[in-house]
Formats: C-alpha cells, structure tokens, sequence
C-alpha cells in the first residue's frame, strides 16, 4: 500500500512537473498572441523572440521583470519602432520613436557593434538598471547580457535619454530623425515616463536579423549552461531606481 502510495505520488509530481515545463514553454507565445493584439505595428515574430529571451533568463537564474522594451531596428527611424509592454497587467504602455547610432546607418540601421567608440547601436536582451541625471537630463543606464553581442553596454555608455532630434519635424527635413551615438535615444516629451516604466531590472530587447546572432545566441536558442553563466553577475542587489 505505501509502495503504491509512493508511486502514486511520484506520478504526481512528475505530472506537474511536466505541466509546468509545458506551461513554461507556451508562455510566450500566449503573451504574444495577446501583446500583438495591441500593438498591430510589431512584427510578432520579433515580440514572440523577445518574450522567448526574456523567459530563457528567468527560467535560469535572473529575476523576472515587470515590464518588457522592444526595439526592431529593421524598421527604419521615421516609424515608430520602440514598445514597452507591463507584463502582468498584459497592457502596451508606450508605441514610440528611438534612435540608432550614427555609423549603424541612415534611415535603417545595418551595423551593429559592441565596441566602445563605435557610435553604433547594439542588439541582443538587455536588463535596466538605474536612473541617473546626466548631461541628457533625466536617463537609464542598463547591461547588456549577451558577451560579444552587447555586453559593453555599460562601458560605452548605451543609455536611454532624450535628444532634440528624435522629432518628427526631423522626418520632414531629412527623411528620418536624428541619429545618436549608439544609445536608444527618444522624444523628450516621453522620456520621462520610459525611464520610469523601464527603471530597476525590466528587460529591454532589440531586434535586427542578424543571421549569425539568430544562430549563436544563448537566449533565443536557450541554452541553460550559457544563460546561467551569463546572468550570474546580475543580482537583484545591483538593481537601482
């Protein structure tokens, strides 16, 4: 009877743990098929690969966030191609311009770098960190978490802040807005409120289709051994506001 019991119980418990492994898996693209209801703009394929990212880091040692950016830097810099996203109220925040770095190209951005001095954008999942007033006023330093891919970020100095010439008056004129030093730059008149929403340990995901970033990355292929390296050094303890 114990014996039965105790297989019975095993049952169970296998059971629930492939439920919830399951579960795990279909999470993104239930998320997906609900945030894309509400931002028709965004390719879902890009929102299902940044939900599948940031999910890969949960599910192995990084805290889960509140709030998830998107940024496909295929679209060109006069549409509308930054989207921040509250996961648990399942709700589109923000639909916004951002810039590109000035050698990662015109309209379209084409180049990437992790290079400090390159002044060109980089792609790949990204935590927030802390808020900070600096020579762009009120601004969002963050991490890249990919090594090779964008993990320079704090180095380089890759923060979201405001630029005058991320303005559509800017399309008119040029044909695209401004262009920054490799940082997300935005609209000053939101600034404020994506610094807020995306402050202390969201995740930020930007997307181009790099085929070699496509094929290697440890977040979009899940690779646990190389995700749980990776997102060792990010405590909540490094997390600011």
């Amino acid at each position: 009877m114990m014996l039965r019991a105790a297989r019975i119980l095993g049952l169970s418990a296998a059971t629930l743990l492939f439920s919830a492994s399951v579960s795990a898996q279909l999470l993104p693209h239930q998320l997906t098929n609900t945030l894309a209801a509400q931002a028709p703009e965004l390719n879902p394929s890009v929102l299902n690969k940044a939900l599948s990212a940031m999910q890969c880091a949960t599910n192995h040692g990084m805290e889960p966030a509140d709030r998830l950016a998107v940024i496909d830097f295929s679209l060109p810099s006069t549409e509308k191609r930054l989207w921040i996203f509250d996961l648990a109220r399942q709700e589109l925040i923000l639909e916004e311009l951002v810039a590109h770095g000035n050698r990662s190209g015109e309209n379209y951005a084409t180049d990437f770098s992790n290079i400090v001095g390159s002044h060109q954008s980089s792609i790949g999942l990204f935590r927030t960190q802390e808020s900070y007033f600096g020579r762009h006023g009120y601004s969002l330093r963050m991490d890249g978490l990919e090594p090779g891919i964008n993990d320079k970020a704090r180095e380089r100095a890759i923060v979201i802040h405001a630029a005058d010439y991320v303005d559509p008056e800017w399309i008119e004129r040029q044909g695209r807005i401004g262009r920054s030093q490799g940082c997300p730059a935005v609209r000053q008149d939101v600034v404020e409120l994506v610094v807020d929403n995306l402050k202390g340990g969201q995740f930020l995901f930007t997307y181009y289709p790099d085929p070699q970033w496509l094929q290697s990355s440890a977040f979009l292929n899940c690779q646990p051994q190389r995700v749980a390296q990776y997102v060792a050094p990010f405590s909540r303890s490094r997390q600011g506001s």
